[in-house]
């Protein structure tokens, strides 16, 4: 399916529910059809698979005699251990989507959906506690929910196309921006676009070590991550990733485990759900890389009651915005080399109110402020807030993270108006090409690992390399465009000097035909005997 076609079969769902659901919890019950529909693709391939094998000559698997391979297809299918050796969840035939699928106008229909998962959770451990087993719950009219799933058995998931890429966060994404602002958006929903996701991830590199997403959502940080890591993975350089969150929301963290659980992660986001704030669930953790979009300026975060925290090791942050407490909170979690990205509102590059400037500043002066970008507006589906990205640093010498020693530079990269990809009329992304100029930037300047080579310099209107004096000299205002400049034209040097010869040729050929001018009124004032 196109993406256009995929967005207008999740359209569709949510249609059938208008009316019968509340729209803040659309999203569980289609998302937990849409899973069923995945799993139930993916176990059919994997069954192709194995077919495959048995014909095949050169496989271990190999049954010469057709009769025979006829025979034994429906025993190794139906053996649990060849989906389990290549990570596939195994789905009872009962619990198949398909066969659900024929029952769709069964009056019980939904307690045969809850039953379905509850066994597929049975069967694959990863996935206890995890699936949505509440279709029993929703008040729908009779057939609604037949109808439901015959739209999403539209959906066609092909493993080759579909094994790495982010479904349920799409789907996620999707869901927020059309609904989520018409009962009003509760703090910390926001989904990050994929493309803000990469651009994190490509500037971070997160590649071997401990990851941390304090406001996990979807989990799309750490699907992103784990894809980047593959990228770059060799058979002489190996990564690894061991993951941790933690989320707000019973229902979010649901979908991160699931989402994990489909890509073939394992990752601890605490024992349960939770306030990251007063019920920290990772207080000895000291990650090596911190990625996270947590919910931009909430006001009603418990900072009255946190006021002597350990974190807060650069200032207090205000009761009524939580933006500084969520920049503390991260760099008391880096390890003594990590490094972290942060999605933050632009206000706070540039806020004083309330003690923020204070904090900031005593962060600019602790030399853990690496890098700022400034993203273009229009990136988020389901917010207008325009945001930038904030990346802190517990060592930026040569022992850090690159070659070149950075100690006392901030790095500074206007990015807003870098975005040339875009997502329908309304909403714009950042191309590949766009994330690897922005990216490479920040890896020139380090001297990363993950450089092309290239040698760092400062581009006029786009990335400037300051000294801490400089930002002082600012007030510790931390916004790129006050560094970076205007832009260069091509040329520039060249146009200017012909364009100044012609200026002034035409301001030479104005004045002259201006006297003549002056001449002519002069004669024709005084022949109406005015005296000029």
């Amino acid at each position: 399916m196109t993406n256009e076609e995929f967005k207008k079969t999740l359209w569709d769902t949510a249609d059938k529910l208008r009316g019968s659901v509340a729209a803040a919890t659309y999203k569980y019950p289609v998302l937990g059809l849409v899973f069923l529909k995945y799993v139930s693709d993916l176990y059919d391939a994997q069954a192709q698979v194995i077919r495959h094998r048995l014909a095949e000559p050169k496989s271990e698997y190999y049954i010469a005699d057709p009769q025979v391979r006829q025979d034994s297809e429906a025993v190794f299918t139906g053996d649990k251990t060849f989906f389990d050796a290549d990570n596939v969840f195994w789905v009872p035939p009962q619990a198949h989507f398909d066969t659900l699928l024929a029952q769709a106008a069964a009056p019980d229909l939904a307690q045969k959906l809850d039953t379905a998962l509850g066994e597929i959770e049975a069967e694959n451990p990863t996935l206890k506690g995890v699936l949505y087993r509440e279709f029993s719950r929703l008040e729908l009219e009779p057939g609604k929910l037949g109808e439901l799933m015959q739209l999403i058995a539209r959906l066609h998931f092909n493993p080759g196309k579909h094994g790495s890429r982010d479904v349920f966060g799409e789907v996620y994404e999707y869901f927020l921006g059309q609904f989520a602002l018409k009962e009003g958006a509760r703090a910390g929903e926001f989904y990050t676009p994929k493309s803000v996701v990469n651009l994190l991830v490509e500037i971070l590199a997160p590649f071997k070590g401990t990851i941390y997403d304090p406001a996990c959502g979807s989990g799309g940080m750490f699907v992103q991550s784990a894809r980047f890591k593959d990228a770059h993975q060799t058979k002489a350089r190996k990564g690894d990733l061991a993951i941790h969150g933690q989320e707000l929301m019973a229902a979010t963290r649901r979908l991160a485990l699931m989402n994990l659980a489909v890509h073939g992660l394992h990752g601890d986001l605490g024992k349960t759900y939770g306030d990251t704030f007063a019920n920290d669930q990772h207080k000895t953790l000291r990650a090596d890389y911190v990625l996270a979009n947590p919910p931009f300026n909430i006001s009603d975060w418990g900072g009255d009651k946190l006021a002597d925290d350990p974190r807060w090791v650069y200032g207090i942050p205000p009761k009524g915005n939580a933006n500084f407490a969520w920049l503390q909170h991260m760099l008391a979690r880096l390890s003594s080399r990590g490094r972290a990205g942060i999605v933050l509102a632009n206000g706070s590059m540039s806020s004083q109110q309330s003690g923020e400037g204070d904090i900031r500043r005593a962060m600019v002066q602790a030399d853990v402020v690496e890098c700022m970008v400034a993203l273009p507006g229009q990136l988020f589906s389901n917010t207008q807030i325009p945001a930038c990205l904030w990346f802190l640093s517990k060592d930026k010498g040569t022992g850090g993270n690159g070659k070149a020693d950075r100690r006392g530079q901030v790095l500074f990269i206007d990015a807003r108006k870098a975005a040339s990809g875009r997502i329908g009329r309304t909403q714009i992304e950042f191309a590949d090409e766009d994330m690897q100029r922005i990216a490479q930037a920040y890896h020139r300047w380090r001297g990363s690992d993950f450089s092309d080579g290239g040698e760092y310099a400062d581009v006029p209107g786009f990335c400037y390399s300051a000294s801490l004096a400089e930002v002082e000299k600012h007030g510790f205002v931390l916004t790129p465009g006050r560094y970076v400049g205007a832009q260069v034209e091509e040329d520039d040097d060249e146009a200017f000097n012909d364009k100044m010869e012609r200026l002034t040729a035409q301001l030479a050929e104005q004045m002259a035909r201006g006297a003549e001018l002056d001449t002519v009124i002069r004669e024709k004032l005084g022949a109406l005997g005015y005296g000029v």
